[in-house]
C-alpha cells in the first residue's frame, strides 16, 4: 500500500509490527515478519532514513515508531515535492527535446542539407573547401576579394588547385583590380594560368564566393567578416542565381594578362568605380575597403581626378564629373 511513498513491502511489515508492539527486539521482529536478521536490520535503517523511526530519547540507541499520521504524512509531503520537482524537470526536458528535434531532427536533416549548411569559423570553412576541391568534377567559379593574398594561403591552395585542373576541372576566378599590383598574387595567377585556369579582374566584388560544379556555393555568413564562417548553399535556385551573378561579372571583367582599358575620357575601371563611390558619399576609408586599396591610394587617385577636372574641392569635382558624364 505504501510503495508509492518509497516504503518497500518488507519495511511496511516491520513498521506495522512496531506500531503494534514498539518494544520488540530484533529476534521478535524476525519471528513476526519472517525476515532474516540482516533483512530486519536493513529495513530498520530504511525506516530511520524515512523518518518513520526515531530515538526513544536524547542519546538513546533504541528506536520507536513515529505516529503514522505524522510520519507518513511528512513522507507523503516530501514525496509529493520530489515528484513535483521531477515533473518540472520532465517538462523542461520535453521543451529541450522540441528544440533539439527542430534543430537536428529527421525532418530538418531531410530538408536543410538540400538547402544550406552553416560553417562556424575559418577552420570549418577550410575543411569544407578542401572537401569540395577534392570532389569537384567539372567547374569551379570564384570571387576573390580583399587585398594581397597571404603567401601561406596561396601555398596551401596550390595542391588542391593543381589536382582539380589536372582532373579536367574548368577553373575561372575573378579578382579585384588592386591585386594586379601584388607580385605574389600575380605569380600565383600566372602559375594557375599555365595549368589552364582563367582569371579576370574588376574594381569591386560583392563578396567572397566559390561555386562547385554549379551545385554548391560557399558564401560568407557576414560579407565584411570572413572569420565568422560561411554558408554552404545547396538549393538549386540559390546556386543558379549566384552562377548568373558570376557570369554577368565575368562578362564585364578584364583578363588578368591584359592591361586595364581606359574609356574615351582616359578613366580606368578603378577610377570610374572610385568616382561612383565618392558620388554616393562614401568616405575615403569605405572607398578603400571596397576597392581593396589603401586610404593613401584613394586620396592620391581622388586628387588626380580633381586635377583632371580642374576642381578645387571634392564637392566641385562631383558636380563637374556629373556634368561631364563621368558618373
Amino acid at each position: 500500500m505504501l510503495e508509492a511513498l518509497g516504503l518497500e513491502p518488507a519495511a511496511e511489515v516491520v513498521y506495522r509490527s512496531l506500531l503494534d508492539s514498539p518494544q520488540q527486539g530484533i529476534k521478535e521482529l524476525c519471528d513476526r515478519s519472517g525476515l532474516t536478521e540482516n533483512a530486519v536490520r536493513a529495513t530498520l535503517d530504511q525506516l530511520a532514513h524515512l523518518h518513520l523511526l526515531r530515538p526513544t530519547g536524547p542519546g538513546a540507541e533504541s528506536l520507536r515508531p513515529v505516529d503514522p499520521g505524522v510520519g507518513l504524512s511528512a513522507l507523503h509531503a516530501r514525496r509529493s515535492a520530489s515528484l513535483a520537482r521531477h515533473q518540472k524537470q520532465l517538462e523542461e526536458a520535453k521543451e529541450s527535446i522540441a528544440v533539439l528535434a527542430a534543430e537536428y531532427g529527421s525532418s530538418r536533416r531531410e530538408f536543410l542539407p538540400e538547402v544550406a549548411e552553416c560553417l562556424d569559423g575559418m577552420e570549418a570553412v577550410r575543411d569544407r573547401l578542401e572537401e569540395l576541391a577534392a570532389n569537384m568534377k567539372e567547374e569551379c567559379l570564384s570571387f576573390v576579394i580583399g587585398g594581397a593574398q597571404r603567401p601561406e594561403d596561396m601555398a596551401a591552395a596550390k595542391g588542391p588547385d593543381q589536382e582539380a585542373l589536372e582532373r579536367g576541372v574548368s577553373v575561372r576566378s575573378i579578382y579585384q583590380d588592386s591585386l594586379r599590383n601584388d607580385a605574389a598574387t600575380t605569380g600565383y595567377v600566372r602559375w594557375l594560368t599555365s595549368l589552364g585556369s582563367e582569371t579576370r579582374t574588376v574594381p569591386v566584388l560583392p563578396m567572397r564566393m566559390i561555386i562547385a560544379d554549379r551545385k554548391v556555393a560557399v558564401v560568407p555568413l557576414e560579407p565584411g567578416n570572413a572569420l565568422k564562417g560561411a554558408l554552404v548553399l545547396h538549393s538549386p535556385g540559390a546556386v543558379t542565381a549566384l552562377v548568373m551573378l558570376f557570369e554577368e561579372v565575368w562578362k564585364n571583367a578584364a583578363p588578368w594578362g591584359l592591361p586595364l582599358s581606359k574609356d574615351h575620357r582616359g578613366l580606368g575601371p578603378q577610377e570610374r568605380e572610385l568616382l561612383r563611390l565618392l558620388a554616393e558619399g562614401c568616405t575615403d576609408e569605405i572607398a578603400a575597403r571596397h576597392l581593396a586599396i589603401s586610404v593613401r591610394t584613394v586620396r592620391r587617385l581622388a586628387a588626380d581626378l580633381m586635377t583632371r577636372l580642374q576642381a578645387r574641392s571634392r564637392f566641385e569635382a562631383g558636380v563637374l564629373a556629373a556634368r561631364e558624364g563621368w558618373v
